[in-house]
């Protein structure tokens, strides 16, 4: 099929509708319509293709502890079997990795993205409506004088710089599928806010988003209403808002009206002058706790409401998921280019996506739900099997061995106990005095 032709038919949502294989969790047309977004050409047969080197980076994300050189050889990725030859130079990797870029790897997992996270699960809706998730995470790079002028970093209360290079993430989530529907990665000056505003009018129709109190502001929240049909919203109220009260429903339950904010209503002159939100007040442990949203008394009552806004910790689980599972708890991402940072982390919400949906896809042949099976051990598994079957076929298959994998996944099902309550607490002070990296090891 030519890549041209595949661009055209790429589209066509019928042809993905057969849920039955993981061969189509990524399928090939798929892999060929991204590398037509590299920036460069070539007829040269290389010992890493174009294709190979994507598996290759998908690999890194699995396998975070493996030098990339032994990537290529564990996962037999290279042409004709030649990752087992002392020819493959990692500088080769390297270049060839720089050759694919950022964008191939963006653009599958946002096809991922839109065509997983819109899928409906037995069970998964909340009172007919999809329930999302949006917040950010941050990631630290390597301290390179060329990381650290593109990506910025935060300052400490003492007014110093941290002591790493800090990216910015702000990704949308199904929290009952997990699997992230889109994401926004940026140096970290830029704000969170501005961010979501590129992928809500994306979110899915009959759907709830629910978002953490950092993504406050009327011209984020009214767009998620007025771009789409049946879009609702959920975020923790705000102290010291000036508001008027329209309607008591009951003593926990009222209706609001506050002024937008000039500044808000200068960046988008679309904006109504006031705008009404529903304050919904719940009691945890003794404490107080009050949540704006636009879901109407009528259909949905205060218990149900209250209720739904604990589920925005699973956004928070999955960031833990790709930081802690995936990444392995390392300090910093392992590239040390801005084009390759990118690939690198683009790569990991990608390969997080890819186990979220086979683990999905296996919780439902064994009646069991997505949120129900182990992040952790159905990637650990995962892994595990990609590396005994590499010696059989080559990598641009895995689709076809991890159809083979569903059976051993469907046994790692979680069973679900009430979540102690534990406060946040800072685990680590931070010192009043600079850190001299170079100092003498004590003796």
């Amino acid at each position: 099929m030519l890549l041209h032709q595949t661009l055209l038919d790429i589209d066509d949502l019928h042809q993905f509708s057969d849920q039955s294989t993981f061969t189509q969790n990524i399928p090939v047309e798929w892999i060929e319509s991204a590398l037509t977004l590299t920036q460069s050409a070539t007829i040269r047969r290389r010992r890493l293709p174009t294709d190979q080197v994507l598996w290759l980076v998908l690999g890194m994300s699995l396998f975070r502890d493996e030098p990339i050189a032994d990537v290529a050889r564990r996962l037999n990725i290279c042409s004709q079997g030649l990752a087992n030859e002392s020819l493959l130079a990692k500088s080769g990797i390297s270049t060839a990795r720089q050759r694919l870029g950022s964008q191939p790897l963006e653009w599958l997992f946002r096809k991922t993205g839109s065509h997983w996270g819109r899928e409906r699960y037995p069970h998964d809706d909340w009172n007919g409506l999809q329930v999302l998730a949006v917040d950010g995470a941050l990631f630290r790079t390597p301290d390179t004088p060329e990381l650290r002028e593109h990506f910025g970093s935060g300052n400490t209360s003492s007014n110093r710089q941290t002591p790493f290079p800090v990216m910015r993430l702000v990704g949308l989530m199904n929290t009952r599928s997990h699997i992230m529907l889109d994401a926004q990665i940026s140096p970290y000056r830029k704000g969170e806010i501005r961010m979501a505003e590129n992928f809500i009018a994306r979110i899915p129709d009959h759907s709830v988003t629910l978002l953490d109190k950092g993504f406050w502001g009327a011209d984020l929240l009214l767009n998620i209403g007025f771009n789409g049909d049946n879009r609702h919203w959920l975020i923790p109220a705000r102290k010291g808002l000036v508001y008027e009260e329209v309607e008591r429903y009951n003593p926990q339950d009222k209706l609001l009206q506050m002024k937008v904010s000039a500044q808000a209503r200068k960046r988008n002159p679309n904006l109504p002058e006031t705008w009404e939100v529903r304050a919904v007040t719940y009691d945890i442990n003794g404490i107080e706790k009050t949540v704006y949203t636009s879901l109407p008394y009528a259909q949905y009552d205060t218990e149900m409401v209250a209720e739904l806004y604990h589920e925005r910790w699973e956004i928070e689980l999955g960031f833990r998921d790709i930081k802690s599972s995936m990444n392995n708890n390392a300090l910093t991402l392992r590239s040390k280019k801005v084009e390759l940072i990118y690939q690198e982390v683009w790569s990991l919400l990608l390969a997080y996506n890819v186990v979220r949906r086979e683990a999905g896809q296996a919780a439902i042949a064994y009646q069991r739900l997505p949120g129900e099976m182990s992040f952790k051990a159905a990637y650990c598994y995962i892994a595990s099997q990609l590396i005994v079957m590499a010696q059989a076929q080559p990598i641009s298959k895995t689709g076809t061995r991890l159809s083979h994998l569903r059976s051993g996944i469907g046994e790692l099902c979680v069973n679900y106990r009430p979540r102690p309550s534990r406060p946040r607490t800072v685990k680590m002070s931070k010192t009043r005095y600079p850190v001299n990296r170079h100092a003498a090891p004590l003796k």
